[in-house]
């Protein structure tokens, strides 16, 4: 299962006279409200329903959803997994056409790619470099292979800061991706960490979206013999990065980054006390928050991937603007069907807050989606 490696609607407002544009392809207005009218189909049927009937109603509308963590598997990083012997079935048996069949089924029109955990994290130097130019060319492929269905968030071996600088710059200049891709934390370091300064200021100056996935840190892998780090180490990851961001006083520095955060920011809405109460016991936090640690978290992006359900939902969309949720659906661990009828079920948003979820917000924070 993932996780297992050898560390073990009715519309909305923000869409008028918009257009989804990748690869110099574009889907209309026309497109998205046709898309929405199944939204609604799908709020009034999907109840109670199965996901194969919910589906079916899905198949018959516009696809227009945004899918912001939707993973892929190049060819070179199978075969450097296999060799490294890590990975799952799931990763490892992906392919394009699994993506779009899965996409299809419940009216995704793009979905934004990213390598899963532990990404390059398992090597270094030169072969991480190679390998992360490897799979962010085979992205770039896919985007070209299929326009308007597919964007990419590019993997950089981040450890390696030359190496980073040198990937951002092709990725974002040559191949046009959509924004990078990071691991929580790399080996016993977490994002606020000074090592990276160089790569945030880069991320920085270009206003990046920032797409970040958990893994588990050296720390807590097989801390406990009935866990596996999937269960509750991937979100205490989160959990802890955002904390960093935070607290290191990144968060006020990197203003233009745009960070987006997997499976509803982890456990971080339940601790909200605790990160609010922080500023108050550590003298040297309260300088990193001038406005409160509350200010600093509703400027991230939270995704709703393995979380679109209303303990998590209900718990996010309490403390976060519901205008920084963003449909994810961690492909290929979880369906996006699974997804669709799971935010509806919460009976958490309105149709209104559903379709910004879905695809608005994505819209807004993704230049090619708002071109």
């Amino acid at each position: 299962m993932k996780g297992q490696h050898r560390w073990s609607y009715r519309g909305c407002a923000c869409c008028d006279g918009s257009t989804l544009s990748l690869s110099g392809a574009k889907l209309s207005r026309r497109h998205f409200l046709q898309g929405m009218t199944g939204a609604a189909a799908l709020a009034a049927v999907g109840l109670g329903q199965s996901p194969d009937a919910v589906a079916q109603t899905a198949d018959s509308a516009r696809p227009f959803r945004i899918d912001v963590h939707h993973h892929l598997s190049p060819p070179t990083y199978i075969a450097a997994s296999s060799a490294s012997n890590f990975g799952d079935p799931l990763m490892k048996n992906w392919t394009p056409a699994k993506s779009l069949e899965d996409m299809d089924r419940a009216g995704v029109a793009v979905a934004m790619l990213s390598v899963t955990t532990p990404a390059l994290n398992f090597t270094s130097g030169e072969t991480a470099r190679k390998l992360a130019r490897e799979c962010n060319d085979y992205a770039a492929k896919l985007i070209a292979d299929h326009p308007a269905r597919f964007g990419s968030f590019a993997v950089v071996p981040l450890t390696d800061v030359e190496g980073s600088l040198q990937e951002i710059a092709y990725a974002l200049d040559t191949l046009k991706a959509d924004g990078i891709g990071l691991m929580t934390s790399y080996g016993d370091k977490w994002l606020g960490d000074p090592a990276f300064l160089p790569v945030m200021e880069e991320l920085n100056r270009r206003k990046a979206v920032v797409y970040t996935h958990p893994t588990a840190a050296n720390c807590c892998v097989n801390l406990v013999r009935t866990q596996q780090p999937v269960m509750i180490e991937f979100g205490t990851d989160t959990t802890r990065t955002i904390a960093d961001i935070i607290f290191s006083g990144n968060a006020q520095k990197f203003r233009d980054i745009s960070w987006i955060f997997s499976h509803a920011g982890g456990t971080m809405p339940f601790l909200i006390e605790r990160f609010v109460r922080n500023a108050f016991l550590d003298p040297k936090a309260k300088a990193t928050v001038p406005d409160g640690t509350l200010a600093e978290l509703r400027r991230f992006y939270y995704d709703t991937a393995q979380t679109s359900n209303k303990g998590s939902m209900a718990a996010l969309s309490a403390i976060i603007p519901v205008s920084q949720i963003l449909f994810g659906t961690d492909y290929p661990y979880r369906t996006s069907i699974d997804h669709v009828k799971g935010l509806r079920e919460a009976g958490v948003f309105t149709d209104e807050q559903l379709g910004a979820i879905e695809h608005g917000n994505a819209q807004k924070l993704l230049p090619r989606l708002a071109s």
